[in-house]
């Protein structure tokens, strides 16, 4: 009985946890803050130096625990992750993540040498924990800020993150075999020993992800279980690849990005339990590494712990991040930005937990700093992330509408879905039914109570329930169309600008009359090639760009291109004094199109 009981004591403090987990993260969204951090923080809280008492040493559960979390983080974002948007970032990424995390390493142990007077193996030792960017941070981070990052810039971070796990760790192992721990080898053995990591993790992620898309599709299972087969068969292709010695952390994100760029059935409902999923993975894995680390213990090494996370944000991730993305054409501030994007996170602490593990000498030394360094980069990158998006001008402007549309699955076939929305009244789709998109096809419309084809209903009406067949993907079209008339409105209100014109103007056209500069290589270019470009081929209303000191914003679309462009004027125009001989030269670049057609 005294077992039960405590089982059912942790079992009830865990999800005490969670639900303290839960709440903090509104306050955290209210004030900005990471949640990774919060959780962290609520973990420490509850450790033996906190508020709860609880103490936890188990490195092994931790290790295990956090490496399942880690690959449902990991296979949410290859699901996320769309191959026609990343074409031109994969050659950079894979820089970053396989030379950018050597030259990160090799620069960070100069810095531990010094504050810690450790020799240049075990400073380099120290570099390789904290060398890799983490994936669960800048996953996490990006989407819980609501960010919409320059299509390369994003998917840049994204892969790298994503790819970066087998290197870290690679050369980890490698130097604590060296180090006397583990048989010692030779560089040719550990190359090779590198190569089929990667080449059996590659491997092992495309079958699986092939695999698992053929039983999605094939299997006719009771409705629910298609996001749980999903979840299962990641973590399954997860463990297989690490039992055949290949990389599990690049294997499951490769996974993912089969299944999610391949038409899946009941897609929708998958990302759905995933989004869960991976909230109570990066919940659970942080409350856990809170609770494993003594803050009085981190004490003993902090100055030293707070010069080396500085000098890895300031100096080593910046000069790694530029050597690496030098060849691939990156403007200064996209490289700057994805310099401090360098999160660190439970990658570090789980490679710093493996000294702990194999009993290296001076293993507590490594996961102080590791923990130090992962809570510094957190609190200062994690918490700078939109401001340092907007001020390296690398964040796109674009709001999401706020989704209230019903999806179903359609059993047999992959290429469609059907969706439904209430038409409120004053939606813009009861004024102008011209606006939906012909690639949405109306299926069938309820009208109180009665259910009634496209020809039997007619024009839409107030309170209506609307159901449409719409390709995959291309359905938040639909969503401003219905929007209730407040957030219409407030659209309207998003500064659409005193003028609009056609999408079609050559920018050197707007240049010439605006008196912009405007790239070179824009001259040519139209608005509405900018926007596609910006937006991966699909802007939506109340998109924006900046443009020399003036704001262009998408209000009017034919299909899926630019159609009509708002034009903002900028708060330092009108401090200038000279917003009237703008609006002339506007004018009169409007009069003049008017004229040519």
């Amino acid at each position: 009985m005294e077992v039960l009981h405590s089982l059912n004591l942790w079992l009830l403090i865990g999800s005490l946890l969670v639900l303290a987990g839960i709440a903090s993260s509104l306050v955290a969204t209210r004030f900005g803050a990471p949640m990774l951090l919060v959780f962290l923080a609520l973990g420490m809280l509850a450790g033996e130096d906190g508020l709860g008492g609880i103490a936890f040493n188990d490195y092994r559960l931790t290790y295990a625990i956090g490496s399942l979390a880690l690959a449902v983080i990991l296979f949410d974002g290859g699901l996320r992750t769309r191959l026609d948007q990343v074409k031109g970032a994969i050659t950079p990424a894979i820089m970053l993540a396989s030379l950018g995390v050597v030259l990160t390493a090799g620069l960070t142990a100069i810095a531990v040498n010094y504050l810690l007077g450790l020799g240049w193996l075990e400073s380099l030792l120290m570099g390789s924990i904290v060398a890799s960017t983490d994936a669960a941070a800048v996953f996490f981070l990006l989407r819980a800020n609501g960010l919409h990052l320059q299509r390369r810039v994003g998917a840049t971070l994204e892969i790298e993150s994503s790819s970066n796990d087998p290197i870290a760790i690679f050369v980890t192992l490698a130097l604590i075999g060296v180090l006397g721990v583990e048989r010692e080898s030779s560089f040719a053995a550990m190359a090779l020993e590198l190569g089929m990591q990667v080449g059996l993790g590659a491997l092992a992620g495309w079958m699986g992800g092939r695999f698992i898309t053929f039983a999605l599709n094939r299997l006719d299972l009771p409705s629910g279980l298609h996001p749980l087969l999903a979840v299962a068969g990641a973590v399954g292709v997860f463990a297989l690849s690490n039992v055949v010695g290949g990389s599990g952390y690049l294997a499951v994100y490769l996974a993912g990005v089969v299944i999610g760029n391949r038409p899946v059935r009941a897609f929708a409902n998958v990302l759905s339990v995933q989004d869960a999923a991976t909230w109570l993975a990066q919940m659970v894995m942080f409350l856990l590494l809170g609770l494993l680390v003594t803050p009085s213990r981190l004490l003993e090494s902090i100055w030293a712990a707070l010069g080396i996370a500085t000098f890895l944000m300031i100096v080593a991730r910046p000069l790694a991040v530029a050597i690496c993305l030098a060849p691939f054409g990156f403007r200064k501030r996209e490289i700057s930005f994805i310099s401090w994007v360098g999160l660190r996170g439970a990658v570090g602490i789980f490679l710093a937990s493996i000294p702990m593990l194999v009993d290296l000498p001076g293993a507590q030394l490594y996961f102080n700093v590791a923990f130090v360094v992962v809570l510094v980069s957190l609190l200062v990158q994690g918490w700078s992330l939109s401001w340092a998006a907007d001020l390296f001008d690398v964040a796109v402007p674009r709001r999401d509408p706020p989704s209230r549309r019903v999806e179903l699955d359609l059993p047999g076939q992959l290429e469609y879905e059907l969706v439904g929305y209430r038409a409120e009244e004053g939606a813009v789709v009861l004024s102008d039914s011209s606006k939906i998109p012909s690639w949405a096809s109306p299926v069938l419309t309820v009208r109180e109570g009665r259910v009634l084809t496209p020809e039997q209903a007619g024009a839409l009406r107030a309170q209506d329930y609307a159901y449409f067949l719409a390709p995959l993907g291309r359905v938040i079209r639909l969503d401003w169309l219905f929007a209730e008339p407040a957030q219409a409105r407030e659209v309207e209100r998003a500064m659409f600008g005193e003028f609009s014109f056609a999408g079609d103007i050559p920018l050197a056209a707007l240049a010439e009359f605006y008196g912009l500069i405007v790239p070179l290589r824009l001259a040519d270019k139209t608005a509405a090639d900018l926007f596609a470009n910006q937006y991966d081929e699909q802007p939506q209303i109340g998109d924006s760009l900046r443009l020399s000191g003036v704001t262009l914003i998408v209000r009017e679309l034919d299909e899926d291109r630019v159609h009509r462009v708002g034009l903002k004027f900028g708060a330092g125009i009108s401090a200038r004094g000279g917003k009237a001989k703008h609006l002339a030269r506007v004018r009169a670049l409007v009069k003049r199109f008017v004229r040519q057609k």
